[in-house]
């Protein structure tokens, strides 16, 4: 009897270091689990799978300390030193590494017709899927997570 491959949907729907990273990190972690893993890029989070959209994440604090003009280029610069620190790959990384280890990397499609981007400037080996593809994957996983 074949048992079936279980699944993993990640949904990430901003554009920050903090917003970002979970789906990665999720998504790798399930696929070397032997998990089918995809990640749902809808949103701000669709810049993240535009072509240089990784490199320019940025970290934007909670609360008043997000609002100070340029708090945001200062905690990114701290966030991004301690991501360094740490031995943790950067977003472009991840990503490759992700698609290396077989995890999908999915635009939603109402988003970039909204957003109206070229299909050609997302990273290679992005697909683009309507909400109703990536449902009638998510409906069988096992884990479904927004990150």
């Amino acid at each position: 009897m074949e048992t079936q491959q279980d699944k993993a949907a990640f949904i990430c729907v901003k554009d920050t270091i903090d917003g970002a990273y979970p789906s990665l990190i999720l998504g790798i972690n399930a696929a070397r689990m032997g998990m089918e893993s995809k990640i749902f890029y809808s949103f701000m989070g669709l810049n993240m799978v535009v072509k240089g959209g990784s490199k320019r994440a940025k970290f934007i604090p909670d609360g008043v300390m997000g609002a100070i003009p340029g708090m945001s280029t200062i905690a990114t610069s701290m966030m991004k030193k301690k991501i360094d620190k740490a031995n943790i790959p950067s977003l472009a990384e991840l990503q490759e590494m992700a698609q290396l280890e077989g995890v999908e990397l999915i635009a939603c499609k109402m988003t970039v017709d909204m957003m109206e981007i070229d299909e050609s400037k997302l990273v290679d080996g992005v697909v683009v899927w309507t909400a109703e593809d990536f449902l009638k994957f998510a409906r069988d996983c096992k884990i479904c997570l927004f990150t």
